[in-house]
């Protein structure tokens, strides 16, 4: 067996997008940063994203059986960072535009592209959560730029403008 420790430093070398995964429901909206995001099928268009069960917003996304992927651009590393902290839910949406789709979870206005799903299968493996999640609608920003997560820290890929 593969040592977990050695398991996270193998995958820091793996360049992941930066994603902020919301939901909504009765208990209002959520969201938490994920970079285990990634495309199952076209047909139907389809996306599974990965999250821990002992997340505190865990038992929302199972409950409310929706959710939208929010890729994020290069100027979004402080969105990442408050999604990824210790702030209140109410806290985190106060900081960048939101608007909603389809399911009515939010969707970041001026994201690279914001998949909005219904989650349609709940697998459990080890520490976390997959949901299979076929896409309902998308929106996509026209931009030159996307925020990686590579080696522990974040990066900015694509042309940028000075």
């Amino acid at each position: 067996m593969v040592d977990a420790i050695d398991f996270k430093n193998a995958m820091s070398s793996l360049t992941s997008a930066v994603n902020v995964v919301t939901t909504v429901g009765e208990s209002g909206f959520h969201g938490f940063t994920a970079s285990a995001v990634c495309s199952v099928t076209d047909t139907p268009p389809t996306l599974l994203v990965c999250m821990n069960k002992s997340s505190r917003s865990h038992t929302h996304f199972v409950e409310n059986k929706v959710l939208t992927v929010n890729v994020l651009g290069a100027q979004h590393e402080h969105l990442s960072n408050v999604f990824a902290s210790k702030m209140s839910s109410e806290e985190r949406f106060k900081h960048g535009s939101w608007k909603e789709l389809e399911t009515g979870a939010p969707v970041l206005e001026d994201a690279l592209v914001s998949f909005d799903c219904q989650i349609e299968q709940i697998q459990e493996v080890g520490t976390h959560t997959i949901f299979i999640c076929p896409i309902i609608a998308i929106q996509q920003n026209p931009q030159d730029h996307s925020l990686v997560y590579f080696n522990r820290v974040y990066h900015k890929v694509g042309h940028l403008h000075h």
